[in-house]
């Protein structure tokens, strides 16, 4: 019988509404599971477990009371949360030492929502500090584990949101994805991420980095939890200026598991040297498999992809740089009380509580903003975002949906890549053009490679078509041999 740890939320749900389990049970159970796996994972920065079996509670009583019809439809589920997102009450530090006693008055809207929702928030995950990195070893704590290998790295930015779905450690989870945080580490821990359309989810309680790329989305243990989570947290919000007022329809209608008719396009140049043959071979087969299915395979093209990782590397530092200098010792987080001058202790506030990685974007959003080099730098990078948008609209009006690889590796070694941000940053090739154009995207396991490591596919979809995405990719999903895989811990 399956641990209730493993369950995933859907059907978690299900028994929570047959009243064959209760909220409670299920919540220790997940609680009971951190504290056994936690300890070689570490997805966690903070751990919420008698917060979590208050709400706990609280669901049991309205699972008793409700209809079931109308109980929401996250209720008594366990849920993490990327400590990027505030949380009232509860510790919000980003992963770094500038904010690590920070405890903001307030939720995020899409904390609100999953509240509202009736889930059960059992704790804040791991990540690269202010969301910057693509392995979760940037975090100014300590670096998460990867649970299909503990000595790799789980994927960043959201790697312990990831790593918790992947090791039992939560249900599901909120990530973020600025330029791949959600899809990549979903790939590297053969979970489900998905990044809604820019402006589906509020970003109102985000901490910001790049905030014309940010995006809040979820993490499942299948497309069915992804698009149940979607639900709960997408939506207009009058306090972000950025959030759309498409109306959110339900997803999980759409998992119709049919996709016969549908065109899906393969991009040349998402299949480039240098891509690990294993990755290459699996994601091919998932596209044979969606052929197989009923599905029209076409060849699209995105010409400016290989432009797409500088252009990220020049707008999102210099939106990190605006962003970031609000922490200057004054208002909230790390202050440098012994130092007598203004200037000064700003100075130390940023130097003591910035890790390497910040302070390297930081610069280099500076010099790209600065007289002189905006012209050269950040503008021509605005206008390469432009074709790189063109490219995807031509793209689509070819095909429903672009299919290719999530990542070009799989999960690497802690500390491999840490001494070469460029090796770094190239993690994230293929998730970063769908940021630049704020389009939907969703990685899905496909296999695993020969030393047993998970692969993901990505499907990219249409300005707020999330519904056409969860449609393949569910339709993929079904059936595949290695879609309740799980890790040995």
């Amino acid at each position: 019988m399956t641990a209730l740890w493993d369950l995933t939320a859907h059907a978690a749900r299900e028994r929570l509404l047959r009243r064959e389990i209760s909220s409670t049970e299920l919540t220790q159970a997940v609680l009971d599971r951190i504290e056994s796996v936690e300890p070689q994972v570490r997805a966690y920065l903070t751990v919420t477990p008698e917060r979590a079996l208050e709400q706990a509670r609280a669901a049991d009583a309205a699972l008793a009371a409700g209809n079931p019809a109308t109980t929401p439809a996250l209720t008594g589920i366990p849920v993490a949360v990327k400590d990027v997102l505030c949380t009232r009450g509860t510790l919000t530090t980003c992963a770094s030492r500038i904010l690590e006693n920070f405890v903001p008055p307030y939720d995020a809207t899409a904390v609100a929502r999953l509240q509202a929702a009736g889930a059960v928030i059992v704790g804040k995950t791991n990540m690269d500090e202010f969301a910057m990195g693509s392995s979760t070893e940037n975090s100014g704590f300590f670096p998460t584990h990867n649970p299909w290998g503990l000595d790799r790295v789980p994927g960043g930015s959201s790697g312990g949101s990831a790593a918790a779905v992947a090791a039992g450690e939560c249900l599901v989870s909120l990530g973020t994805d600025t330029g791949g945080s959600i899809r990549q580490p979903a790939a590297l821990c053969g979970v489900v991420g998905l990044k809604p359309t820019y402006g589906r989810v509020s970003r109102y309680g985000l901490v910001a980095f790049a905030s014309s790329l940010d995006q809040i989305g979820p993490f499942g243990r299948d497309v069915e939890d992804c698009a149940l989570l979607l639900e709960a947290i997408a939506g207009h919000d009058p306090r972000d200026a950025t959030a759309s007022t498409e109306v959110v329809p339900d997803f999980r209608a759409a998992l119709t598991g049919d996709v016969r008719g549908l065109r899906v396009g393969v991009p040349q140049e998402y299949f480039i040297a240098g891509m690990e043959p294993d990755v290459s071979r699996l994601v091919r087969q998932a596209i044979a498999d969606l052929a197989a299915l009923g599905a029209e395979v076409v060849d699209v093209t995105l010409p400016h992809t290989e432009y797409a990782l500088a252009t990220y590397y020049i707008i999102a530092p210099a939106e990190c740089s605006a962003n970031l200098a609000r922490y200057n010792g004054v208002k909230y987080g790390l202050a440098a009380t012994d130092e007598a001058d203004m200037w000064r202790a700003m100075d130390l506030a940023r130097e003591r509580g910035f890790g390497a990685e910040v302070k390297r974007r930081i610069m280099l959003g500076t010099y790209a903003l600065s007289a002189g080099y905006y012209d050269a730098y950040y503008r021509k990078a605005q206008q390469a975002r432009t074709l790189i948008k063109q490219d995807f609209d031509t793209a689509f009006a070819q095909c429903d949906v672009v299919v290719g690889p999530t990542t070009p590796t799989t999960a690497f070694r802690l500390g491999e890549k840490t001494a070469d941000p460029l090796a770094m940053y190239l993690s994230d090739i293929f998730t970063i053009p769908t940021n630049i154009a704020g389009l939907p995207g969703l990685s899905v396991p496909c296999g695993f490679d020969t030393a047993g490591l998970p692969v993901g596919v990505q499907f990219i979809g249409r300005p707020f078509d999330e519904a056409t995405l969860l449609r393949v990719a569910h339709a993929y999903e079904q059936g595949q041999p290695h879609a309740h895989a799980r890790p040995a811990l």
